[in-house]
């Protein structure tokens, strides 16, 4: 009975710590973050003034302009 209550408890308390809430954008690409994580880059802001992280290969490429 003691194990139960044990498992019971830890499981409560792994699901209130683990993170679930991100939002997703750049054409569900991305995630909004305070921060971004090494291999990510921020390519906008989303609307709840987060960083949107990105990974690289899902960004579009920039086209060079010859002026």
């Amino acid at each position: 009975m003691k194990l139960l209550l044990l498992t019971l408890t830890v499981l409560l308390l792994l699901s209130q710590l683990t993170p679930g809430g991100t939002q997703r954008c750049w054409n569900l690409h991305g995630k909004c973050r305070r921060r971004c994580f090494k291999k990510e880059r921020v390519y906008v802001y989303c609307v709840n003034s987060k960083m949107c992280c990105v990974k690289p290969r899902y960004q579009p490429k920039g086209r060079l302009w010859p002026f």
